[in-house]
């Protein structure tokens, strides 16, 4: 199983295929993206709503992920394993300890 960073760098590296969608947001806060979305560098509000998601997103991904290796952490230790060989697989692939 791939890795949240793993997913997110294959998504960077691929044409992305976009679709549209009808989202109803409040008026005031569609005013409050308009005026603070040039100010953080983006030509307009819609690129912010993008980047908001996308942040949601990799947070949940990390996350998500970080319980994975809590739960091998834990199912290993069931069987037996000591901790110190868990930490060092876990360092040897990359991942973060949960």
């Amino acid at each position: 199983m791939k890795t949240a960073k793993e997913r997110m760098w294959e998504r960077m590296r691929t044409p992305r295929v976009m679709t549209s969608i009808s989202l109803r947001i409040p008026e005031s806060v569609i005013e409050s993206l308009k005026e603070i979305a040039p100010s953080l560098g983006f030509s307009g509000y819609q690129g912010l709503i993008k980047s908001y998601i996308s942040q949601g997103l990799r947070k949940d991904l990390e996350r998500l992920d970080g319980s994975q290796v809590q739960a091998l952490t834990e199912s290993l230790r069931k069987q037996g394993i000591a901790d110190e060989l868990i930490s060092a697989a876990i360092a040897d692939a990359g991942l973060k300890s949960a």
